[in-house]
C-alpha cells in the first residue's frame, strides 16, 4: 500500500510538471488564417497551438472602413491586454496602421479601429459551441473563453501577428 501512494505522489508531480511546462510556452507570433477559421500560436516558425476563430459578418477581404465588419489581414503588434472589455478579455490588435490609414484617406473614409482577439460577450459564454459557426464581430477574432484563456497565457503584449485570407 506504501509503494501504491508512493507511485500515486510521484505521477502526480509528473502530470503537475507537464501542465506547468505546458501552460508556461509562450508566443512569438500569432497567425490567423481567415479561410481555415483558425488562430494559431507560434514559436520559432512552428504551430503549437491551434484554435477555432469567427470574425466579422463580412469575412472576405481586407478591413476598409469603419462598419464594413471585416477582420483586417496583414501584419500587425498585439499592443495591449484588457482583462475588463465587453467581451471574456480582449487583446488589442494595432489596426489600423500606417498603410491602412493612408488607404482610408485616399478613400475618404475612417478606417475604424478597436479591433482585438476576444472571447465570448461576457455572460454568453455557453453559446460558443454555437457562435463559433456565426460570423458575428464586427472585424475582431472570437475565440471561446476557454481558448481565449490559453491564448492570453501564451501571448505578452508586442507579439506580431499576421492575419492572412
Amino acid at each position: 500500500m506504501k509503494l501504491l501512494n508512493v507511485f500515486l505522489l510521484i505521477a502526480l508531480l509528473l502530470v503537475q510538471q507537464v501542465a506547468v511546462g505546458a501552460a508556461a510556452v509562450k508566443a512569438d507570433s500569432v497567425l490567423v488564417i481567415k479561410k481555415q477559421g483558425r488562430l494559431y500560436l507560434m514559436k520559432n516558425g512552428e504551430r503549437f497551438a491551434s484554435f477555432r476563430a469567427t470574425f466579422g459578418a463580412n469575412p472576405v477581404g481586407h478591413k476598409q472602413a469603419q462598419g464594413d465588419e471585416r477582420t483586417p489581414e496583414g501584419h500587425y503588434i498585439l499592443d495591449y491586454k484588457n482583462p475588463n472589455s465587453k467581451f471574456y478579455k480582449s487583446i488589442h490588435i494595432s489596426y489600423p496602421n500606417a498603410r491602412d490609414r493612408a488607404n482610408a484617406r485616399r478613400m475618404g473614409v475612417d478606417p475604424g479601429g478597436d479591433i482585438m482577439i476576444h472571447g465570448q460577450t461576457n455572460g454568453w459564454g455557453w453559446a460558443a459551441p454555437v457562435m463559433r459557426f456565426v460570423l458575428w464581430t464586427d472585424g475582431c477574432v472570437a475565440l471561446s473563453d476557454r481558448d481565449m484563456d490559453r491564448v492570453w497565457a501564451a501571448v505578452d503584449p508586442g507579439t506580431p501577428i499576421e492575419i492572412k485570407p
